[in-house]
């Protein structure tokens, strides 16, 4: 059966990343749709009409939503290569909960250090806050080479979209390789895969990106 997929997103998104990994790594030929969030599509309107939000999985002509639960769809439906999720329960309770804590602190903590400080104090607790997620996240992965440990899992895919934000991290004052160095070697590691490095919008574009949504909120508009 002809199988048609269709991704809404946004290139800049890390949650939309982070499907475009998934969707790589198994191999999906689909259809990205661009989304413009000041000024939603009917599509996405259609698809999404409860939270409104990007991405959108839309696998023949059916939305599945949220980029963790479309993570999981994606491995469970397209199964020849490597899997995304372990098997035995226990394991697959672990990386849920790893994805979770990520999707919980990362974007959060980032974008508080990044768009919503208004003072020196406040921008370097938001930085500390930021740093101390990362710190967690360093002794989680010890001495693996991914998450997933020689296997790049659901965990490696859900937090190698921010390292596209290091870059701007980086020039607002987080010295990421100083403060996190097994994150940052880490992170070097996944995007040697061209499944990573092709999803990712590049860390300069990124920072245009970061600059404008700062200014934006800053000045109230």
């Amino acid at each position: 059966m002809a199988q048609k997929v269709v991704l809404l997103d946004l290139m800049a998104s890390p949650f939309g990343a982070k499907v475009r990994i998934g969707l790589a790594e198994k191999c999906v030929e689909y259809d990205r749709l661009e989304q413009d969030l000041s000024n939603k599509s009917p599509l996405l309107l259609e698809m999404n009409p409860i939270n409104q939000k990007i991405p959108v999985l839309i696998h023949n002509g059916r939305p599945i939503c949220e980029s963790s639960i479309i993570l999981e769809y994606i491995d469970e439906v397209w199964t020849e290569n490597s899997q995304f999720f372990p098997s035995d329960p226990y394991e697959r309770a672990h990386v849920r909960f790893w994805i979770d804590y990520i999707g919980q602190n990362i974007y959060d903590k980032a974008s508080a250090f990044a768009f919503k400080t208004t003072s020196g104090e406040m921008q370097e607790a938001a930085k500390k806050e930021l740093v101390k997620c990362y710190k967690v996240l360093e002794e989680e992965l010890g001495d693996k080479a991914y998450f997933g440990g020689e296997s790049f899992d659901a965990i490696d895919i859900t937090l190698i979209p921010f390292y596209a934000w290091f870059y701007s991290l980086e020039k607002m004052g987080l010295k990421m390789r100083e403060e996190c160095p097994k994150i940052v070697e880490w992170a070097e590691r996944c995007m040697k895969r061209e499944t990573v490095s092709m999803s990712l919008l590049s860390p300069e574009r990124t920072y245009e990106v970061v600059l404008y949504l700062r200014n934006k909120l800053l000045s109230g508009n």
